[in-house]
Formats: structure tokens, C-alpha cells, sequence
């Protein structure tokens, strides 16, 4: 389901991948860790199209991204492509419920349908009360739980996360793990998570090492 082939990435004289073949499958929870330094997430900006490989080629649903134009690269990150972050990034100025909704308007769909679906999600993760708080009236715990729904809203091919569980204390983390696992029995997500968590490693299905720009086991 996501496939990369030969990806290199260097900058300037740093080589930062040397050749990273990968498989996920669909609904499979992988982890990547290594140390700091050892090219983990070049590599899920590169599969995120956030950034793009030298060498080498992505599939995401048999389609490589790379060969897009860049408006269509856009609209296939959108619908594919699901992002959480160690810092959740959500917009301070908009509700949690307004924050979820945006990546489904990006893609120029209805306002009601949007709402809708990002209710929903919410619901899902236990944010009912909490859907018309902006970001700074929200628990890091909750905020988290929001970006994971944003990463939702458009039922994307596989969720990205790089330490989505660095900045929360140990009962957030332990939410936020048992939550992935959650989302892929109830809607048959696939994850791929940079971590150097290793309870959140330890859980997941296939844990990849890598170490100075290769995966080596």
C-alpha cells in the first residue's frame, strides 16, 4: 500500500538516505526508530511528499506523487496523506472543531459535510464537550486527540505521525497509543510512526530500525 523504492536524500555533502526500500501494508501499525541523527523523518516527509527524494520512487495506492504536477500533488497529499506532529500544530485562532475541519474544506467540499464528519470524530474520540474550545483552552492530551481527528477528515490511505507522543505526560501517551490501535480496528487505518517511544514501538505490528540514512533491520 506504500511502497518506497531506492530513496536517497542528501544535504548539501550529508547524505541522509542511502537507498531505503519499504513496504506497508494497508492497516498495518509500523514503528521507525532510531537514533536522533539517523534520518527518520526525512524519510516520512519524503513519503508525506513534504519534501522530495533525490533518487529513488514513492507509491502510495500505486501512485507515485513525484510524477504529479504540484496541484495535483496537493490535492493527493489531502486525500491520501494524513499528518500528526509532536506539537499538533493546530491554528489558535480557530475551535477544535473548526481546526478538524479544515483539511476537508481545503478540498472544496460542502461546509455542512465537513462539519458533519468532524463532529463526528470528535465524538468518536471522547472531544464532544470540548468541540468549541480553541486550542489554548485544551488539555495536551486533547489537543493531541484533535490533530489525530484533523488527520481523519478526509479518510487518507495512511496516517503519518512523527513523535506525535513527545511532548505528553506518561497517561496522554498511554490515551494516544491505545487510540491508534482503536482507530485501526474501527475504521482500518494504517499508521506509520517515527518514535523514540519505546512502549509506543513495542505495540506496534513491525518496528523498522534505521541508522545513519539506512534501515538496518
Amino acid at each position: 500500500m506504500v511502497e518506497t523504492r531506492g530513496i536517497t536524500k542528501s544535504f548539501g555533502s550529508l547524505q541522509v538516505l542511502k537507498g531505503i526500500d519499504l513496504f506497508i501494508q494497508k492497516r498495518e501499525i509500523v514503528a521507525v526508530v532510531g537514533p536522533s541523527g539517523a534520518g527518520k523523518t526525512t524519510l516520512l516527509q519524503i513519503i508525506g511528499t513534504l519534501d522530495r527524494p533525490q533518487a529513488g520512487q514513492v507509491r502510495i495506492n500505486g501512485t507515485d506523487p513525484f510524477t504529479l504536477s504540484e496541484k495535483e500533488q496537493a490535492v493527493f497529499r489531502n486525500k491520501q496523506i494524513g499528518f500528526v506532529f509532536q506539537f499538533h500544530h493546530l491554528l489558535p485562532e480557530f475551535t477544535a472543531l473548526e481546526n478538524v475541519m479544515i483539511p476537508h474544506l481545503i478540498g472544496s467540499r460542502n461546509y455542512h459535510a465537513a462539519e458533519r464528519k468532524a463532529k463526528e470524530l470528535l465524538d468518536f474520540l471522547r472531544l464532544t464537550e470540548r468541540m468549541k474550545h480553541k486550542p489554548s483552552e485544551l488539555s495536551g492530551g486533547e489537543k493531541q486527540r484533535v490533530a489525530v481527528a484533523r488527520a481523519l477528515i478526509n479518510n487518507p490511505s495512511v496516517i503519518l505521525a512523527d513523535e506525535p507522543s513527545g511532548s505528553l505526560d506518561t497517561k496522554n501517551k498511554d490515551e494516544l497509543h491505545d487510540l491508534f490501535f482503536e482507530l485501526r480496528k474501527a475504521m482500518g487505518q494504517t499508521f506509520v510512526i517515527v518514535t523514540h517511544d519505546v512502549n509506543l514501538a513495542s505495540l506496534a505490528d513491525r518496528i523498522i530500525k534505521m541508522k545513519d540514512g539506512v534501515i538496518t533491520e
